[in-house]
């Protein structure tokens, strides 16, 4: 059964970014949706909320947040997760999301997403902390592949079983980036149509896609630059194979004029269409 928690495919949107603002609602871009760093909003008044609000009310938007902390030792941050869902009700988000990761411990904030050892403990310790979040929200949260550049030993489990494991038994979706899957693939050696064959697709209600730095002996996910093509072509599989889902283009550094980052995010239709025609 698709279940897709009967969010719709919103086509193929962008990252919102403050050096965006005016142009977006002065102009009014042809552009399917936004997604928004929710921090950037939870924390604040004014000024911030006032420009989300003007944007909100002419297009489709989504969340996605980096402290959520879903991983940590450290107790759900309810006053966090009410104050997403206030976020939430707010600019009428599609979902919200966040990163199969910890930020922080001890009530302290890294403000990096660190990865997890992928047992079967932190397996049931995550499953539970997601449903907490989710009663707190009153709804399901989208939970995002990391980027990762080392492993731990004690793992007992690939990233994509311990991801799949965790959606179908907490009852949450998935945000597939398929850059992350690239670049943790290179920096691993591993397969990432491997990644790709253990997804519950049904589960999957957004793909990201991104820029990243080759250092040569590694993958950075910088998120400075335009998407490489196996990354493209990375993506058009996933999609084909999930029947569609909302594609984002993430775009954080070096942050160029509105109209170059919109003509990158729409590489992702071509890319799609490139391998629908494959297909058939």
């Amino acid at each position: 059964m698709n279940r897709r928690f009967d969010v719709p495919n919103l086509g193929v949107g962008i990252g919102l970014r403050t050096v965006h603002y005016r142009h977006v609602v002065d102009e009014r871009p042809a552009i399917d949706w936004f997604e928004i760093l929710s921090d950037n909003y939870m924390h604040t008044a004014g000024r911030p909320l006032e420009w989300l609000d003007a944007i909100a009310s002419s297009y489709r938007v989504a969340m996605h947040g980096v402290s959520l902390n879903i991983g940590s030792s450290d107790p759900i941050d309810r006053g966090y997760v009410k104050k997403l869902r206030a976020l939430r009700d707010r600019v009428r988000a599609a979902w919200v999301s966040d990163h199969l990761c910890w930020t922080g411990v001890g009530g302290r904030n890294t403000h990096d997403l660190l990865p997890l050892p992928y047992t079967e403990e932190t397996l049931r310790h995550t499953i539970a902390r997601v449903r907490e979040v989710e009663d707190l929200l009153g709804g399901p949260i989208a939970l995002e592949n990391p980027s990762t550049y080392l492993e731990y030993e004690a793992s007992t489990m690939r990233e994509c079983d311990f991801l799949r494991a965790l959606a179908e038994e907490a009852d949450c979706a998935i945000l597939l980036d398929v850059n992350n899957v690239y670049v943790s693939a290179t920096n691993h050696g591993t397969d990432p149509r491997a990644y790709l064959d253990a997804m519950p697709w049904d589960r999957v209600v957004q793909f990201h896609v991104a820029g990243h730095t080759d250092c040569g002996t590694h993958l950075l996910d910088t998120h400075d630059g335009r998407v490489i093509e196996p990354v493209w072509e990375l993506l058009g599989e996933a999609y084909a194979r999930a029947g569609g889902a909302s594609v984002l283009l993430e775009w954080d550094a070096r942050i160029p004029p509105f109209a170059e980052v919109h003509a990158e995010a729409l590489l992702a239709k071509d890319a799609i269409e490139k391998r629908m025609r494959v297909a058939s």
